[in-house]
């Protein structure tokens, strides 16, 4: 079962950007498109790039470095030269809190 964690606050977040946070263990990037808040992963699994400097179009964040996409919804590949995906997140919004389901 997992735990929903806060890890930022919703303006910390401008729409159409990602920040990168560490919960744990783990390097989460959270992203706001259209006031709808994604996480994933943050290390793209090509190269290791930072996905929350990426550059996001739609729904999909491309990583910054050699340009591999991912869905936000997902967490799928959509373009190489990453072969594999990202893992996912849930988002929690309650009050001005964000909070992640890992």
């Amino acid at each position: 079962m997992s735990v929903a964690t806060t890890i930022a606050s919703v303006d910390e977040i401008a729409e159409g950007k990602g920040k990168a946070f560490d919960l744990g263990e783990k390097r989460i990037a959270i992203f706001n498109v259209a006031g709808k808040f994604h996480a994933i992963d943050d290390e793209c699994p090509h190269a290791g790039a930072s996905l929350s400097e990426g550059h996001l179009e739609g729904g999909n964040i491309g990583c910054p470095w050699h340009y591999a996409e991912f869905s936000l919804e997902t967490g799928a590949v959509g373009c190489p030269p990453a072969a594999a995906g990202v893992q996912c997140y849930k988002v929690v919004v309650e009050g001005e809190d964000l909070k992640v389901k890992v």
